[in-house]
């Protein structure tokens, strides 16, 4: 029986970003799939690359060479616009800092961004995410009004609605307490597994990436062990241990 293509493939990817003492190599010779489905803990030190890595593969940043495969839409090829539409109706992201529009009420926050994409019954749905993150009680607050959880649930709620086949988290509890992180996550977990999207989740809590069913470390802009991956790098013990410490 023929291997279905991943969602995400990543071949021969590398990032280069210009700065004032000249070009930075961000990320070097990049290769991966991930499957549909799967849960992947992207980790690594301050500065290994695993930021970019996602803002790669979230069309926020485009490679410098290489080619990136998402969900059927080659990268390379694709304009700003494209980029656009893709992540809004296809991708949904959950990131550390809440970005929620202070001036919205919940509900808004939500619906707004499906109204843009020409959802018609925007509120609806919005009021529906919100209940599946156990905020049907705070809808009409506005973020001032919410706890950091409840602005996090507020900020998945936004990132769910559109049902995307991906769901990508950078450091999404990172700023939140130990028990309403784990809170957060666990429900992160349990909504993506029960619509079938894809997870990746970048973060430094070695606890967190053992959760998924693979985990891509990185040091130095490279992938130095990956447990989906048969041939990954070996050899590396010393960069393995740097990858998966914070």
């Amino acid at each position: 029986m023929a291997k279905p293509h991943p969602i995400i493939q990543l071949t021969n990817v590398s990032l280069t970003l210009e700065s004032g003492a000249g070009p930075v190599n961000i990320l070097k010779e990049i290769n991966f799939g991930i499957e549909k489905g799967e849960t992947v803990g992207i980790v690594g030190p301050s500065g290994s690359g695993k930021s970019s890595l996602m803002s790669l593969m979230t069309g926020l940043e485009q490679a410098t060479s290489g080619n990136v495969l998402v969900d059927g839409l080659a990268f390379e090829g694709a304009n700003e616009d494209d980029l656009a539409r893709h992540r809004l109706s296809r991708v949904g992201i959950v990131m550390q800092a809440f970005h929620l529009i202070p001036t919205m009420t919940a509900l808004e926050n939500v619906a707004v961004p499906l109204e843009l994409a020409g959802v018609n019954d925007a509120f609806d749905q919005a009021s529906r995410e919100l209940e599946a993150v156990g905020l049907a009680h705070r809808m009409d607050h506005y973020p001032a009004q919410l706890s950091g959880g409840e602005q996090q649930r507020v900020a998945l709620a936004r990132a769910l609605a559109p049902q995307p086949a991906i769901l990508f988290g950078d450091e999404p509890t990172g700023n939140l307490d130990g028990k309403t992180g784990r809170a957060i996550i666990d429900l992160i977990f349990d909504l993506s597994k029960s619509r079938g999207s894809t997870l990746i989740l970048v973060t430094h809590d070695p606890a967190l990436a053992d959760r998924c069913d693979r985990v891509i470390s990185m040091s130095d802009g490279r992938i130095v062990d990956d447990t989906g991956d048969t041939q990954s790098v070996s050899g590396e013990g010393d960069l393995m241990q740097k990858a998966t410490q914070p």
